[in-house]
């Protein structure tokens, strides 16, 4: 596993000029964060970057969290009412959209996420790790190494001020 992160580090910094992570602490997270991009890796190696994913995260000093994704391009349901949508449109926003929050951790280049709750029953008492390739006071890219679409993805994060 560390040379898979290590290889993850080196990549990164030879494919888009990234630095490995400078700050490692749950302190160096604090405050407010927007999603800038996400590039998912399929299984099969596609790279599949989603310009329609709009994002935000937010980590306060009791190490506490929030994450809240969606896609831009959300249908709007016909009915006016979130509780009466049709298959599809369920269907369209569950796919586009994730929220989970709990409270984390910083751990040797890891964001240890311990999640209480969120939109996605099934990672409800987990911990999800996130890779940290690059925590500047600005900017944070990490990446998911197990995600939903079956490979991984890399998020970029912009401190909101």
């Amino acid at each position: 596993m560390k040379s898979f992160r290590i290889g993850l580090m080196v990549m990164a910094a030879m494919l888009g000029g990234i630095g490995l992570a400078q700050a490692q602490t749950a302190k160096d997270l604090v405050g407010a964060w927007r999603l800038v991009s996400n590039i998912g890796t399929m299984a099969d190696g596609t790279k599949n970057l989603n310009p329609t994913l709009k994002g935000m995260a937010m980590f306060d000093a009791a190490g506490n969290f929030i994450l809240l994704n969606a896609r831009s391009d959300l249908p709007k349901f016909k009915s006016n009412n979130r509780l009466t949508g049709t298959a599809e449109e369920n269907k369209e926003v569950v796919g586009g959209s994730l929220s989970y929050w709990g409270t984390f951790t910083v751990e040797n280049h890891d964001i240890n996420l311990k999640i209480e709750g969120g939109s996605w029953a099934a990672w409800h008492g987990t911990v999800q790790k996130r890779i940290i390739l690059s925590l500047t006071g600005d900017e944070l890219i990490y990446d998911l190494p197990a995600s939903s679409n079956g490979g991984s993805n890399v998020n970029t994060y912009k401190r909101i001020k």
